[in-house]
């Protein structure tokens, strides 16, 4: 199936490992030219050798740094000349106890919230002069078993681009957002030993097995398409059916 995807441009943050890494990688696969953001500079330089400079432009930028969104659609525009589709994708787990102090829900909410919201206000005035774009917001799940800040930031991503979405469609421009499962990471691997994950996905997993960083990439390649283009506002999860939730 064409997508319809070449010589369309992309930045994608989180590129250096895991989903932002694959996703990056299948962009570029599909002939977009790709500016990959990451903090980790050694392991873009891997990505740029794998998939090639003519595809993927690395950009060492850490998205917490109040310019960083001006720095990145700055990057990206003169690297690229436009850009049509936006990956967000850094961010991070932030459990915290119930007494946890205001300047750790702060930095949760900056980066699992903000820097998505300020990156994609950055890039959203060219697609609107161009009349087409591409948002794909990589969030996270719906039912948390604790307090974590990243979860309620998660949410107001949710909230934010469904509202997003009424303002931005007459534009050609459509916005979703992708919660991963149980996707295979260099964290996970880290903090989760195989006995564990093998019967966490015996019994919790109703297709039996933990997903691949692909496996996620695959869905927002082809909402970054133009082929996804009667599907914005939506949430989407990627979990092998682990969600149990009925809507």
């Amino acid at each position: 199936m064409d997508l319809g995807l070449k010589s369309k441009t992309a930045v994608v943050t989180g590129a250096s490992i895991g989903i932002g890494r694959a996703i990056a990688k299948g962009l570029a696969a599909e002939g977009v030219r790709v500016v990959g953001v990451a903090r980790r500079t050694d392991l873009l330089a891997e990505l740029v050798k794998e998939v090639g400079g003519d595809l993927i432009t690395p950009f060492e930028q850490d998205v917490m740094a109040k310019d960083a969104a001006d720095r990145i659609a700055a990057f990206a525009l003169k690297e690229l000349g436009h850009v049509d589709i936006l990956i967000n994708n850094a961010g991070g787990s932030r459990p915290l106890p119930v007494d946890a102090p205001d300047s750790k829900w702060d930095e949760a909410i900056a980066l699992n919230f903000t820097s998505y919201r300020r990156i994609a206000h950055a890039l959203l005035p060219q697609m609107i002069e161009r009349k087409w774009g591409r948002i794909v917001n990589i969030t996270g799940k719906s039912e948390p078993e604790g307090l974590n800040a990243a979860f309620a930031a998660k949410a107001a991503v949710h909230a934010w681009a469904k509202g997003l979405s009424r303002e931005i469609g007459e534009h050609g421009i459509t916005i979703n957002c992708i919660p991963p499962g149980r996707i295979m990471s260099e964290q996970i691997r880290r903090n989760y030993p195989p006995d564990y994950r093998e019967r966490f996905a015996e019994e919790e997993i109703p297709v039996g097995y933990w997903g691949e960083p692909e496996d996620l990439a695959a869905l927002a390649v082809f909402l970054a398409s133009p082929v996804a283009r009667y599907i914005t506002g939506t949430v989407i999860p990627v979990d092998g059916g682990l969600r149990r939730y009925q809507f």
